[in-house]
């Protein structure tokens, strides 16, 4: 049976920590990639016998190769601290574990919790990532936002969910709103694009539509209305952060 390494990305994760970990407490290994939690994070890691290393922030895909660069494990999987492998999950995941290399990694369904509702459209369901590899053939990008996995093989594809409790209240989403934008402008700038009026006037209602109407958000209730309005949101806020870079850059160049 070939040996797990689960790599968890933390940051003052008190409050969500111990279920993902008791999720994969079966697994040979865990490695926690922390950037200086100041609650009890590295404390309830450290109980579930985690390495745990502390680093300065870099963004998310180089946080994750970390990760995976520090893990002894033939095989990865990559958990953020509010996700959960359900039960049925981790019998597939022992399953491939048990087997042969037929494929490099896997890709498991997400299903997010918004509000205490489980969401099943706006786009949010099935979700299928990336997060089981072989770790001799694949590894994170350096993306700081939107990381994923390059690999090197055959994908596979396994039916067990991973729950991901992303936003139990408002105020944990808006805690992640204003960061998300910030580093979705910022990898948006660093490849050259530039806001334009179009983006400011036409993405956000088109996203709203997307989620709501194509993705038939509308079937999530109030929970789905809402997703479509604060994606919808997040792209105007998105872009208009990307105009203020901008607008910032071309002033220092003419000072």
């Amino acid at each position: 049976m070939k040996k797990l390494s689960v790599v968890v990305i933390t940051r003052n994760e008190e409050h969500n920590l111990r279920r993902c970990l008791e999720s994969v407490s079966w697994a040979d290994e865990i490695v926690v990639i922390d950037s200086h939690s100041t609650d009890r994070t590295v404390e309830i890691a450290t109980g579930f016998s985690a390495r745990v290393y502390d680093i300065d922030w870099p963004g998310f895909g180089p946080a994750k190769r970390k990760g995976v660069d520090r893990a002894t494990g033939e095989w990865i999987l990559s958990l953020d601290a509010d996700e959960v492998v359900s039960d049925e999950l981790a019998a597939e995941i022992r399953k491939v574990l048990e087997g042969d290399d037929e494929y490099s990694g896997y890709y498991m369904p997400r299903k997010a919790n918004f509000l205490g509702r489980w969401i099943y459209h706006c786009g949010w369901y099935p979700d299928p990532l990336l997060r089981l590899f072989d770790k001799s053939r694949g590894n994170f990008n350096d993306a700081l936002v939107h990381e994923k996995v390059l690999l090197k093989g055959r994908v596979g594809r396994l039916k067990g969910e991973l729950r991901h409790y992303s936003y139990p209240t408002l105020d944990s989403y808006f805690s992640k709103f204003n960061r998300y934008t910030t580093l979705g402008a910022e990898a948006a700038f660093r490849q050259g694009k530039r806001a334009g009026w179009f983006d400011i006037l036409v993405r956000p209602p088109a996203s709203f539509l997307k989620h709501y109407i194509i993705k038939q958000g509308f079937r999530d209730g109030w929970e789905g209305f809402l997703i479509s309005v604060l994606s919808s949101a997040a792209v105007l806020v998105k872009y208009a952060k990307l105009k203020e870079m901008t607008k910032k850059k071309n002033v220092t160049e003419n000072e």
